[in-house]
Parts: structure tokens; sequence; C-alpha cells
């Protein structure tokens, strides 16, 4: 696995039960995947000698983030590494605007988009279509690499500038029409080489600050028919693009329908939850689809599963993380606590806590998911703080 962050800590776990060593590609030996993971290659994801080493004699080559280079990629495909996802597909999560212009192709629900180079086209996209965002074509996530612009008013002397600076990042800019939405929802699916695909119930996502905060699965008070469009949508892009291993498809919800907003094809925050709601989390299922083993079962083993990242605070606490979870699972013993292994600092994704709900709860009963959530929050706040809330509530 390239990239030794949690994803591929979580992946190792998984493979371990499966009697799979994973190998993983780290940038530095403190990484919380290299610190679990007996089988390390330092080195960096954008160097070509690494990434062969990493290969070399692996049953398949599969990513924690879409950040490798495309064409060195194909320069082990051609070498006859069995690249999973292969980067025919993983292209489409990699460049923003290659997977807008595809999904436009196929027919599929995007926003209207562009690339855009200079300030009078974006005053002139803005102008058709509205409030929009910016965004890098490569890179950027948990809010990174993303800009909200409205149309600029008469006496808005900073239009211009503000715009300028972001064309002039070094890479190329996407600008979107910001979709009116009811919320935010991921369908994750996983497909074979051969074929096979499986769906996890669609969630919701919440997120604050640009970053994912909360997860509740299955989305509350989803329709069947609007869940099952999802679903369809999801595995049938994954089948046309032909990817390997788990994708979420992040769509918007609105009141007519679902966009998609992004693919990320690899294991995803919103499945994280599925380590403990699900019968096969989604790092076991990405294990089976790499290395082409039979997909598990994706039923959820519970009525609602709320996962809640714990993310660092402005101040680290002078409490011990060890110390912390002890409080914590003494609070509350049905609590599951995944931590990272990482340094702690303000807004970076440290660990999670899932809390699965009683046979009794219901994701169609806005006082049983509150009361799951609510507690979930404040888990993780505990972990990241060091301090309870009680009295909290969800914003």
């Amino acid at each position: 696995m390239v990239g030794g962050g949690q994803l591929a800590r979580m992946t190792h776990q998984a493979a371990v039960a499966l009697g799979q060593t994973l190998r993983v590609l780290a940038a530095d030996a403190g990484d919380p995947a290299a610190l679990v993971s007996p089988n390390v290659v330092l080195g960096s994801h954008d160097d070509l000698d690494a990434l062969r080493r990493v290969a070399e004699g692996a049953t398949a080559l599969t990513f924690d983030h879409e950040h490798v280079p495309t064409e060195y990629l194909r320069t082990l495909v051609t070498e006859g590494v069995a690249v999973h996802p292969p980067p025919e597909a993983l292209i489409f999560a990699q460049d923003k605007a290659a997977m807008r212009r595809r999904l436009a192709e196929l027919g599929y629900p995007v926003p209207p988009f562009a690339v855009v180079a200079t300030v009078d086209e974006v005053r002139q996209f803005v102008a058709e279509h509205g409030p929009a965002v910016l965004k890098t074509t490569r890179g950027g996530y948990d809010g990174r690499g993303v800009w909200f612009i409205e149309p600029p008013t008469d006496d808005d002397v900073d239009f211009d500038a503000r715009v300028s600076e972001i064309l002039a990042s070094g890479v190329d800019i996407l600008i979107e029409q910001r979709v009116p939405m009811v919320r935010e929802l991921s369908a994750m699916v996983a497909r074979s080489p051969y074929g096979q695909g499986a769906a996890w119930p669609v969630v919701e996502t919440v997120q604050r600050n640009g970053q994912c905060a909360v997860v509740l699965a299955p989305a509350p008070g989803l329709s069947e028919e609007r869940s099952r469009a999802a679903q369809e949508m999801a595995l049938g892009l994954a089948q046309i693009l032909g990817t390997v291993g788990v994708m979420a498809v992040e769509m918007f919800e609105t009141v007519d329908g679902l966009v998609i907003n992004e693919l990320a094809m690899r294991p995803h925050n919103s499945g994280h939850w599925s380590m403990n709601g699900c019968v096969t989390s989604q790092f076991e299922q990405h294990v089976r689809a790499v290395v082409d083993y039979p997909l598990g079962a994706t039923t959820a083993t519970a009525p609602v599963t709320v996962m809640a990242n714990v993310l660092g605070a402005p101040e680290t606490p002078t409490m011990s993380m060890d110390e912390r979870v002890h409080h914590l699972m003494a609070r509350f013993p049905d609590a599951h606590v995944h931590l990272y292994g990482k340094g702690e600092r303000k807004d970076r994704k440290i660990g999670h806590v899932n809390i699965v709900g009683p046979a009794t709860s219901s994701p169609n009963d806005p006082a049983s998911v509150a009361a799951i959530r609510e507690k979930a929050e404040l888990a993780a706040h505990w972990l990241s703080h060091g301090e309870w809330t009680d009295g909290w509530k969800p914003e």
C-alpha cells in the first residue's frame, strides 16, 4: 500500500486477520502504518524507484491516497505490477476536472463546471451560475484547496485580487456551481478485478470547516428509492471506470435528487463506521478486492451506527491520551475507540469513535439517532480535548 497514514494502518489490521501481510511505502518511520506493519519501505510516493521497491514481489499494489503520479503507475503496469485501482480508473479520483468531464459524458448528475485561468472567466461563470466553488484540480483534501465565492457586488473591490491569488497558485483551477444541498451523502462500494460488486448502506456525512466530523449510518430518513439510486449510481460508476477495491462516491442530496461531488478510490473516512457496524468493514473489503477474494457481506449489524472523528484540540491536553482512553472506557463501555498513533495538533485527525446503536434504535427516529450521535461526539470531544461537555448538542 502506497502511503503510511491511518487508512494504511487500518487496512493492515484487516490484512492480518485474512492471513495477508501489508507492505507499506511510508514517508517516515513514525507514520501511523509504519508503526504497526512489519514490512515498511521508506520513500516518497512520487519516487518511481521507491514505488518499484514496495511493489517488488507483491500480489497487488494499492493506495491510501491518490497522489501518486499517473505516469509512474502506468510504468509499473507495463512492468507487470497489478495496480489496483488501475491508473485508467484512479485518474478520475486524482483529477477533479477529468472526473467532472467523464461523469458529464456518461450522463451522471454533476453541477455546472469549467476549468478557469482568468478572472474574467470566473466573473462570467458566477454571472451565469451564481455562488460558486473554486477547487484545485489535483491535491487538496479536508477543505484545503477549496474556496467559496459569491458573485461580486458593485463595491466589491477585492474580488479580482482574491480570485487572482487563487488562480496564481500554480495548479489548474476548477470552478463549479455551489449546489443548494439538503445534506451530504456517501455511497461506498467495492469492486473486484473480475467485476463482483458490493454496496454498503448510504450514509450521511457532517462536515465542519471542510472536514468530515460525523458519519450517520445509514443516512437518517433517506428514502429507499433515493438510497437505491445512490447505490446503483456508485456501482455503475465502479464498473464503467474499472476501479478495483473500495470507492466512495460523495454526493449532495438536493430537493430534486442527487448530485455527485467527488470520488475516492480507496478506503474513506465515510466508511469507518463499518469497522463496528457492519458484517464486513471497508478495510477488509478493500483487501478482499485487491487480492481477488470473493467480497464480503455489507449488511449493517445494527439499525444505527455513528462515527465521530477525533480532531486535535487547539491546545494538547495535559492529560495523556492513555488516561483519556481509560476514563472514556469507564464512562462509555460501549464506545469503540480507534486511534491512529499520530501526534496531536489542532484539527488533525488522530482517531475516531464508533457508537453502535441498540436494536431498538431506528434511522427514521430523530430522537434515537440524536442520542447515539451525542454520545459519539461527546466521546470524540473528550479524547481530543480532555474535557466533558455535558449538555452538549450536535450543531
